[in-house]
């Protein structure tokens, strides 16, 4: 008998970019953001917020993602860190290393790279937030 995986409940979507609209530059965001355009850049979830991306099936991201939890039916070309969960749906594609604690991934979907589990990603989370911090405090 299969073990059945509770949904994922997502925190209220705060951040929308739009079929028509590129962003040029990293983005960080708390609580909910979704993709339907173009994001050139890093995507940065503010932790200890539940962080969720949604990439739509329209939607790509060029740059490394790291967030809470990722729903991917779309494209990231880069490095995914995924604190919590990943779900990629049959249009996902991957091209980069993907680190994840726990994974969802429909039938169609692409990885191009490699598939790291990790049973604890504290550090891993941890590190993202004094990495962005650094980033910011040199700029």
């Amino acid at each position: 008998m299969m073990a059945r995986v509770k949904k994922l409940k997502l925190p209220p979507i705060a951040t929308v970019i739009g079929a028509d609209t590129t962003v040029s530059g990293n983005v960080k965001f708390t609580s909910g953001m979704h993709v339907d355009g173009l994001v050139k850049g890093n995507v940065t979830g503010v932790p200890d917020t539940n962080s969720s991306l949604v990439v739509s099936a329209s939607g790509r991201v060029e740059g490394d993602v790291k967030v809470d939890n990722l729903i991917l039916d779309g494209i990231i070309i880069g490095d995914v860190f995924a604190c919590n969960r990943v779900e990629l749906a049959s249009g996902a594609q991957v091209t980069g290393n993907l680190h994840y604690q726990l994974l969802e991934m429909a039938m169609g979907a692409q990885v191009n790279g490699q598939l790291i589990h990790t049973d604890d990603m504290t550090e891993k989370c941890a590190a993202r937030g004094k990495d962005d911090q650094e980033s910011s405090e040199t700029a």
